[in-house]
């Protein structure tokens, strides 16, 4: 298998060469980036391999997949061209998240819609993925009406600026580099620019994709931002809605049994506490306002599953279903 990531110096291009090797996806790797990072060496299972300068040619050659993360102007020029070269692109950024006709695909609730599919699919946002995942099994039992969600998101949300910016904060700068106000011992309850509508990007995001993942066009949602002085690691704190009784014991047996879920019953996850997981993780599972109603805590490792493990999971769903 051919694969090439585009944008593979960047912190969630090098992950996605990361949960390459952790998924032991055997393929021949062709890594590309801005002409800044061109010769570049990365390891793709221990070979070394040169990062080459993005052209406008360079993806007129056949791979079976192509990953982006480069932005979203990047992808927006060069993955059609990919695309029409025959090559099937995954996208990380939000070019084309809300083109009805390219799938936006978590693959353990949507995947299926990959079979028999070419050309351009996108990955959702990283606060989005982890809340679906959590959010679908119950819909599932009990069928979804509203959700109220506050994230509180890590700087590396931003990309490594973000990350640049918090570590030179912590070693005394007054810079507030990428954003609107100083992040160290501080949170920003916006991210991405404001609309007329009062809401975020990132609200706004959430808002469209959770439902289309879903396939609840009327879901009633209401999302709050906030970024926090965390290196890694996105955090919500979710209440839920739904048509039927919940049983509280059953919601846990029902989430203990959800793919990429990890419940805990008697403890709660941290950003801190991830580590490696690929996993949405839900703790604080309680009855919200009433006994068809439901509040937790949900915590994901955001470069991961948020960006290059969903991914690379699209990649590995998409080839099940059409290998001939």
């Amino acid at each position: 298998m051919k694969i090439a990531i585009v944008g593979a110096t960047g912190e969630v291009g090098r992950m996605m060469i990361t949960c390459l090797e952790e998924f032991q996806i055997d393929a021949e790797l062709d890594l590309y980036a801005s002409e800044r990072s061109e010769g570049t060496i990365l390891y793709f299972n221990d070979d070394t391999i040169t990062v080459k300068k993005l052209e406008e040619n360079s993806l007129q050659n056949k791979y079976d997949y192509i990953l982006f993360s480069a932005g979203g102007a990047i992808s927006k020029n060069y993955a059609p061209l990919a695309a029409e070269a025959g090559n099937t692109v995954i996208d990380n950024t939000s070019a084309w998240r809300r083109t009805v006709h390219i799938p936006l695909v978590v693959p353990e609730i949507n995947g299926d819609m990959l079979k028999g599919y070419e050309g351009i699919i996108a990955n959702p946002n990283c606060s989005t993925i982890q809340l679906v995942l959590a959010l679908n099994p119950l819909h599932l039992k009990y069928g979804l009406k509203k959700v109220i969600v506050s994230t509180y998101q890590s700087v590396s949300g931003s990309g490594h600026k973000g990350v640049q910016t918090l570590e030179k904060q912590k070693q005394g700068s007054d810079d507030n580099g990428i954003y609107s106000e100083r992040i160290e011992l501080n949170v920003i309850p916006q991210i991405g620019s404001f609309q007329d509508d009062g809401y975020c990007q990132e609200e706004d995001k959430m808002h469209y994709e959770t439902a289309r993942i879903l396939s609840l066009p009327d879901l009633a949602m209401v999302a709050t931002t906030v970024r926090v002085p965390v290196l890694y690691g996105h955090s919500e704190a979710v209440y839920a809605e739904f048509e039927r009784t919940i049983d509280l014991a059953e919601a846990g047996n029902i989430l203990s049994s959800a793919p990429s879920v990890k419940y805990h019953d008697n403890t709660y996850v941290t950003p801190h506490n991830l580590g490696k997981s690929n996993d949405s993780h839900v703790s604080r599972l309680r009855f919200g306002t009433d006994n068809k109603s439901l509040t937790f805590w949900n915590v994901a490792n955001n470069v991961r599953l948020g960006a290059a493990t969903n991914a690379v999971r699209i990649l590995i769903k998409h080839r099940e279903l059409n290998q001939s």
